[in-house]
């Protein structure tokens, strides 16, 4: 993963893949794990989504990781949100009452950073990532969760020679090739999209589907 890349998009604020509203696959979807109001939830690549606040709200802790410090301190200062920073490992932990984010590498967790999840949101990380990452992605998120934890996956399909990622063309073949030897992959959602993001258009894409998955232990 190129560190550089994701530090120049946020001290230059070219942030177009973050959403000011809850996304609304979260919202329809979350129930449907049918966790404990009080689960943990980890989410990678958590940016200074406000997908965290509403998570909160429903009575998760969350550890998000996100390896920009800016995105980090935005989030809390944004919302209005006191937070402490101490040396974690090879983080910078910045912790509130019911929010941690872990300002560091996805790939420098521990299994002992995460024995309490019970579930994982992934909206930005897996396409996020190129496809030389993306199974290196996977074994290292699934090699830390619990046997019972779920995961709510949304992921955008569509002619990876029209337009080059980040957000990177995850199809749904790839979601099974990539966690089908330790999850079950059901498909939620799945919407060609890309008339409601004209910028995607411009940027010469004939198509966009957006697509929401859940996957569970086999």
């Amino acid at each position: 993963m190129d560190h550089n890349f994701w530090h120049n998009k946020w001290e230059k604020n070219e942030i177009g893949f973050h959403e000011e509203e809850i996304n609304r696959h979260l919202k329809q979807f979350w129930h449907t794990l049918e966790l404990k109001k009080d689960a943990p939830v980890f989410i990678p690549f958590c940016g200074k989504s406000r997908d965290m606040l509403w998570l909160a709200e429903q009575g998760h802790s969350i550890i998000g990781v996100e390896l920009s410090p800016i995105a980090a301190e935005a989030f809390f200062r944004e919302n209005g949100i006191m937070a402490t920073q101490k040396k974690y490992g090879n983080f910078t932990l910045w912790e509130s009452e019911k929010i941690k984010i872990l300002c560091g590498d996805f790939f420098d967790l521990h299994t002992n950073d995460l024995l309490d999840v019970k579930a994982v949101y992934d909206r930005a990380a897996l396409v996020a990532l190129p496809s030389h990452l993306r199974l290196r992605y996977s074994r290292h998120l699934t090699k830390f969760l619990q046997p019972e934890a779920k995961v709510l996956l949304v992921t955008l399909a569509y002619p990876q020679d029209e337009m080059k990622g980040p957000p990177f063309s995850v199809s749904q073949n790839e979601v099974k090739k990539l966690f089908r030897n330790e999850h079950d992959v059901t498909l939620l959602f799945q919407k060609n999209i890309l008339e409601d993001n004209l910028h995607f258009k411009d940027r010469g894409l004939t198509q966009l589907e957006e697509k929401a998955y859940i996957l569970s232990r086999s």
